[in-house]
């Protein structure tokens, strides 16, 4: 803000972000009623809840291993509600076109985005397009809105208003191929192991855990900023803090070999289909059991604990024994990620 201009940085999800969302936005619309930063809003309507969230999409490639920015829209968004505890029912999609983009590249974009929609049970039922001059928008540009329906039982999750010492976290699988997978798109790298990105709707394998336990207490999907980041907003302002332990944190060989070659941390690494959920420890095991039973998440791991010890703090154990406190990611380190 010294500058008194936008950053990239101020879009990566990281303490810029968190800045320009405070300084600017917050201060002209106002929080939530908690107070708390959440991928969806719970409204009350006379006779129900729903949740609603909105995303935009500029991903650079817009055609990657694993999808493309149409797959990317409609997976976000699904999750954004997923992972409130809602039940995602309709999209809207905006498209902002730069003049010259290629027809056959535009349909196959929606035909994913359709393709997606019907894979996640969910309907895109209105929409909007505006093409702009050559050289005014870069290549396409997409905006996503979603509605879904929310038990209030359910409230709760976005807030992590039951969270306490002893809740474990738990993550649905390797964490970081998304952003590695952009980075390798980018920059014509290839992998040995096929990467691609982790790009998918998360609210079968969600339901499916929901279905198994009710003391699931928070939940959040871990794109810019990874998990780090996720977890850095959870204990913000909070009584409790947060360790976790580097040795059972799912990380492919891929994603770990390139963050050793460029001085990236996975932990900070965007995902796009990746959960971060804190369960009751009572439950955790029968939880990891339920997301392993799941394609997307058979790599589930227990990475972590809440702790009544370093309050508002992320620890992380590394594996050779050591301790180091975690922040949420500064600057900019991967731009265009979604």
């Amino acid at each position: 803000m010294k500058n008194n201009t936008i950053l990239l940085g101020h879009g990566s999800g990281g303490k810029l972000s968190h800045e320009l969302i405070n300084t600017i936005f917050f201060k002209h619309f106002g929080e939530n009623d908690k107070g708390f930063p959440t991928d969806a809003s719970i409204l009350m309507l006379p006779d129900k809840h729903i949740a609603f969230t909105t995303d935009s999409y500029v991903v650079d490639p817009i055609f990657f291993p694993g999808g493309n920015i149409g797959k990317l829209a409609v997976c976000g968004t699904v999750n954004d509600l997923a992972v409130s505890g809602a039940t995602p029912l309709y999209l809207s999609c905006g498209f902002i076109i730069e003049e010259g983009f290629a027809f056959d590249q535009l349909e196959e974009i929606v035909k994913t985005m359709a393709d997606e929609a019907l894979k996640a049970g969910v309907k895109i039922v209105a929409g909007d397009t505006k093409v702009v001059d050559k050289g005014k928008c870069d290549k396409i540009f997409i905006n996503t809105s979603g509605i879904g329906s929310i038990l209030l039982k359910h409230k709760h999750i976005s807030y992590g208003q039951f969270i306490k010492p002893g809740d474990k976290i738990i993550t649905n699988g390797n964490i970081g191929d998304h952003g590695v997978t952009i980075i390798g798109a980018r920059n014509n790298i290839s992998f040995s192991d096929d990467l691609q990105s982790d790009c998918a709707s998360l609210n079968g394998l969600i339901t499916e855990v929901m279905n198994a336990s009710e003391n699931i207490v928070f939940m959040r999907d871990a794109t810019r900023g990874g998990i780090a980041t996720v977890l850095c907003e959870l204990v913000e302002n909070r009584d409790y803090g947060i360790v976790i332990h580097e040795a059972d944190i799912p990380v492919s060989e891929s994603v770990s070999g390139l963050c050793e070659v460029f001085g990236f941390d996975p932990l900070y690494i965007a995902n796009e289909g990746k959960v971060v959920m804190v369960v009751a420890e009572k439950d955790s095991d029968k939880v990891l059991q339920a997301m392993k039973a799941h394609p997307l998440g058979q790599n589930a791991a227990i990475i972590g604990e809440i702790t009544s010890e370093n309050a508002q703090k992320v620890l992380l154990e590394t594996s050779i024994g050591g301790k180091r406190v975690m922040d949420m990611l500064t600057g900019e380190q991967l731009p265009r990620i979604c």
